[in-house]
């Protein structure tokens, strides 16, 4: 893995399209600070984070010196009276416009936040599936990858309906560490056993007592990612090295996307805050890449 493929995004930040989710930086700290920490690439964030016009969005990151990867966009899938396609295709033309590459999509539920789940009967996981597959032909005859997201809250989530997703239709995933493992999904095996279907990934190291109480439904998503759910790279239980070498050897050649969800009470000082969570996952992955080998 080469330091050229590993991109931040704006949620290590605290900034999240979810109302009331703490204090949001403003896009200049968020970008200079993706900088300091030697990333050259990033995820747009939230709507409304970044410039809307895709034009002004492409050339505020490029002024910032970083390249735009693309971005994180729920949506309803599973709705029989309602196609997302109308709504997506400005934001596909947006994507193809601002430069960025992969669109990266979740199963939203149609609540607000990710703290309740939805299930769904046998017609509404048929419309889903073949919703998703339309999207990401559609997506790939605009030039981008729509992948889809596992994602705690939403309607893909947990190891079963990842496994649906999988063997129902031909979208490529986002292997998202965190979100898998609070899923009870093993990221490392996922990896291993479906690598030809990773099309993305969002590395982001978890506690796994915290990520038990998500799952179990004991505790919400919001208030884990609020007590430290998250971790840098490495300070984790998620199994980050491993992934990262099986995908390697698997001839993955996507993005790394760095993601600590974080929710801040306010502004941290210069210098302090997220940025120096990032900073941390930044050396480990550069460890990675240029640290001895297995046998020393």
């Amino acid at each position: 893995m080469e330091l050229a493929r590993v991109a931040g995004a704006p949620i290590s930040w605290g900034v999240c399209e979810v109302p009331g989710w703490g204090y949001q930086l403003e896009p200049e700290r968020v970008l200079a600070e993706l900088i300091e920490v030697g990333l050259t690439a990033t995820e747009f964030g939230p709507a409304g984070f970044l410039p809307k016009d895709p034009l002004e969005r492409a050339a505020l990151l490029a002024g910032a010196g970083l390249r735009p990867v693309g971005g994180f966009v729920p949506v309803v899938l599973h709705d029989p009276g309602a196609d997302p396609l109308a709504a997506l295709a400005p934001v596909l033309a947006d994507f193809v416009a601002a430069g960025a590459g992969v669109l990266v999509l979740a199963a939203d539920t149609g609540a607000v936040g990710y703290d309740q789940r939805a299930e769904l009967d046998a017609a509404a996981w048929n419309r889903l599936l073949s919703t998703v597959d339309r999207i990401a032909a559609v997506a790939a005859d605009s030039g981008l990858l729509a992948v889809l997201h596992p994602h705690v809250g939403t309607v893909v989530e947990r190891a079963p309906e990842v496994r649906r997703v999988l063997d129902g239709c031909g979208v490529q995933l986002c292997l998202d560490t965190g979100h898998l493992l609070a899923g009870g999904t093993d990221p490392a095996a996922l990896a291993a056993t479906a690598a030809d279907r990773i099309g993305h990934v969002h590395l982001k190291d978890v506690d796994a007592a915290r990520a038990a109480r998500v799952g179990a439904g004991t505790a919400t998503y919001t208030a884990m990612v609020a007590d430290g759910m998250y971790r840098p790279l490495g300070q984790g239980d998620a199994g980050i090295a491993t992934v990262v070498s099986t995908l390697e050897r698997a001839g993955y050649g996507g993005w790394y996307v760095l993601e600590q969800d974080v929710v801040l009470a306010g502004p941290p000082p210069p210098g302090a805050g997220p940025v120096t969570a990032v900073r941390s996952s930044v050396d480990f992955l550069l460890d990675l890449t240029t640290g001895p080998g297995p046998n020393g």
